[in-house]
Parts: C-alpha cells; structure tokens; sequence
C-alpha cells in the first residue's frame, strides 16, 4: 500500500469517525429526552391546557400557537424569499450591486436570532404600533427565515441547466413563459425543501417570539392576530429555566421538548418525501 492509499484510507477513518460522533451524541440526547419526556405524554396532555401555575394539565395552547405563529411565518417568508430569489436568479445583472445584496443576504442568515427579537420589537412591536402579539412575532420570524428562503430557492435555481432556458426562449416564449414552464418546475422541489426546513427552524426558535408576544401563561387560544399566545419552544423556556418549581415541572419540561422535538423531525420528513414525490413525478 503506498503513501497516497494511506492518506486517503486515514481521511476516510477520520469522516468516519467525525460522522459517528456526532451519530453518538444525538443518540445520547434523544435517549435523554424520551426517556425522561414519554411518561409524561397522555392524550390530556396533549389536548389540556394547562392549570395551577403550569404544574398539571397540558400544552395545547402551546401546540396550536406553535402552529399559528408558523402559519404566518409561512405567509411572508415564502412568497416573498421565492419571488427574490426568482428575480436574483433569472432577471437581475450580475453586477457589483447584486452581488453585495446576495452578500448581505448570507450574512443575514447567520444573524442571531436574538437580534431578530430585537428588531422586530422595534419595527413592530413600537414602531408599527402593532403591539406584542400573535402577528407581530410571525412577522420577526418571517423576516428571520427570508435570508434562508431566498438562498435556498436561488440555489435550486442555479441547478437547472441554462439549456431549459435557451430552448424555450428559441421557440419564441418569453422570459416568464420560460421560467413558468422549464425552470420552476424542475426546482420547486429544493425550493419548497429549503423553505420547509427554514420553517422548522423558525418554529424552534425561543428569542424572535420572546419579546414580541408569546406569553407564560395563557390557558386559552388567541381569538385574533392581535392576541400574545403560547408556543412550545417558549413554554419550554420557563419551564426549564423560569419556574417556580423547576424540579416540579422537569418531566412537563422533557414532555414539552419531545413534543417539539417530533413536531419540527415531522416538518423535515415532511420536507424529504414533498421533494421525493416531486422529483419522482417529474422523472414519469
């Protein structure tokens, strides 16, 4: 065996290695999680609100505001991010000026998310006089997952051949008909994939909502956008750092994390099979 065979073999041992790791030590937090957080899960826990300071009951107004709040995160990023991405990719010159806005828009991506609570208290919350509420935090969040939508969905336009383009535009359509018919629909998939998983992340985040309108304890669901609600990643939040009686609530805490845990893999399977299905169905 020479020296370059050796090299290689020692990197493949040593990505092995990485991978496994890692492997391991989600492994070891989800053993914690569920070991701790499945007992605690019931039916009532599930579909309870909950009682007496947040020591018995459930996390049902926590669940459905988890799912309102990225409803509305929804509503703005997706639209918005792909529509960006579609006139950075396919209409925009490639100059100075678009390249410092793609630049920008990496770099709001690694934005902390506290920064993003902040702004949106600002912008929103005193500036807007919209106030702390369910549509003020979907909107912190929103503009938290644009950078990661328009990233994504230019990055699955980038990946169409230019030939798709060529070939309509020389049948005489135009530049939309072009983009509608041989472009979208052989990148609506990573599209549509990286738009998911921004929502997931979106959906676990504890600081964008924390100043703009979740609340500690609301046993009742909003009745209007203008309402504060309760989400699960801030519900988790107290009930692990915050409490009264943290020793008290610990198995609600672990129960709450499962929960949040399962809800955001349920997004990225989701993400995996849509794509999956498209690819496939464009294949047939």
């Amino acid at each position: 065996m020479n020296k370059k065979m050796i090299t290689e073999q020692l990197g493949f041992w040593t990505l092995r290695l990485c991978v496994g790791l890692v492997g391991l030590i989600l492994l070891l937090i989800l053993f914690d999680i569920v070991s701790k957080g499945i007992g605690t899960i019931s039916w009532r826990f599930l579909t309870q609100p909950p009682k007496n300071g947040m020591t018995e009951g459930g996390i049902f107004p926590a669940i459905v505001g988890t799912f309102f709040v990225t409803i509305l995160t929804a509503v703005l990023a997706v639209p918005l991010g792909m529509g960006c991405a579609i006139y950075l990719n396919e209409y925009a010159d490639d100059n100075i000026f678009t390249r410092i806005i793609r630049m920008s828009i990496r770099n709001l991506s690694g934005v902390p998310s506290i920064v993003y609570g902040l702004f949106g208290v600002v912008l929103f919350v005193q500036m807007m006089r919209i106030g702390t509420c369910l549509l003020a935090s979907g909107l912190t969040l929103g503009l938290m997952t644009l950078p990661w939508t328009i990233t994504a969905s230019e990055e699955a336009l980038k990946n169409v051949p230019q030939s798709y383009r060529d070939g309509a535009l020389a049948l005489g359509a135009t530049k939309w008909q072009a983009i509608k018919t041989n472009v979208l629909p052989y990148s609506i998939s990573g599209m549509l994939t990286g738009t998911i998983l921004g929502l997931a992340r979106a959906a676990g985040e504890t600081a964008p909502i924390l100043f703009t309108g979740a609340a500690f304890f609301l046993p009742f669901l909003p009745k209007s956008l203008f309402e504060q609600f309760m989400a699960l990643p801030y519900h988790l939040y107290i009930m692990a750092t915050q409490h009264h009686a943290i020793e008290t609530v610990r198995p609600i805490a672990y129960a709450t994390a499962l929960v949040l845990i399962v809800l955001i893999c349920s997004m990225n399977m989701f993400a995996v099979v849509l794509r999956y299905k498209l690819r496939k169905r464009k294949k047939e």
